[in-house]
């Protein structure tokens, strides 16, 4: 047998919308691991908002976080850590540009460490998940380490303006999205790092080619990853996008879009 690398994004993909992992899809992991197939989580949440799945699913694999900023194995300290932060010099010139782009907030994480700029219970609530530690002021100051990824808050009229400015003037540094409706949120992260670049570190540590990496995603921060991946899988609920560049697309992530690829295509 062949062993293949599995990749799976959790939301949208192998989350369904209530945030649970379904019993057939699960099972069907479970077995892929059995066969002796690595499976792993490629997302872009931090380690601490995706432990749990790992832990449901049994893994004892390294896991791809912050879309690949920061690649660990929680069950094997001795493989190592790979971080891949933004340089604290531009985060600190966005920092003091913002009031000129009307920005709300900033949000840093190094790792599970969050700072805010300012306070905003909104935002609280998203990163309270995994109970990391969090500290509120002036980026400027508060901020000493490389953060692996930065969230700005601001509004519809300006997101475009502000992802306009970071391009013109970060490029060469920074990679940066927005995300979906009702967010205005702009991630950044540094600029070549993506699910993609985290999980060929993954395949190549375990000798196993592209070839037969297969890899499962439905948004844009997967683009990379499922372009690159031997089988780039898109859910039936995927970004338009997402599914022209993909090989194959499958159900949804409500019908057990997983599952069912994989037991077919590994004869399960």
């Amino acid at each position: 047998m062949e062993r293949h690398l599995i990749a799976l994004d959790l939301d949208g993909t192998l989350l369904k919308d209530d945030k649970t992992i379904s019993p057939f899809t699960k099972e069907i992991i479970l077995r892929t691991k059995e066969e002796g197939h690595l499976v792993v989580i490629a997302t872009g949440r931090p380690y601490r908002a995706s432990k749990m799945y790992y832990e449901e699913l049994g893994l004892t694999t390294p896991i791809v976080n912050f879309n690949g900023a920061f690649v660990h194995h929680p069950a094997d300290r001795s493989w190592g850590i790979r971080h891949s932060p933004l340089p604290l010099d531009a985060v600190k010139d966005i920092i003091e540009v913002s009031e000129t782009y009307s920005i709300k907030n900033i949000l840093a994480e190094v790792v599970d460490n969050v700072y805010f700029h300012e306070h905003d219970e909104v935002l609280l609530d998203i990163v309270r998940l995994g109970n990391p530690t969090i500290q509120i002021g002036d980026l400027r100051y508060v901020l000493k380490d490389d953060p692996t990824s930065i969230l700005i808050h601001t509004d519809r009229q300006h997101i475009e303006q502000i992802q306009s400015y970071l391009s013109d003037v970060h490029a060469n540094i920074l990679h940066h999205r927005r995300w979906n409706e009702p967010w205005h949120m702009i991630e950044i992260i540094r600029n070549g790092v993506h699910k993609a670049f985290g999980l060929k570190q993954i395949a190549d540590y375990f000798h196993i080619p592209k070839e037969r990496v297969i890899a499962f995603g439905d948004e844009d921060n997967d683009l990379e990853m499922i372009e690159w991946a031997g089988y780039g899988i898109a859910m039936g609920n995927a970004i338009e996008p997402l599914k022209q560049i993909a090989d194959d697309i499958t159900a949804t992530n409500e019908e057990d879009g997983i599952g069912v690829y994989l037991k077919s295509l590994l004869k399960l």
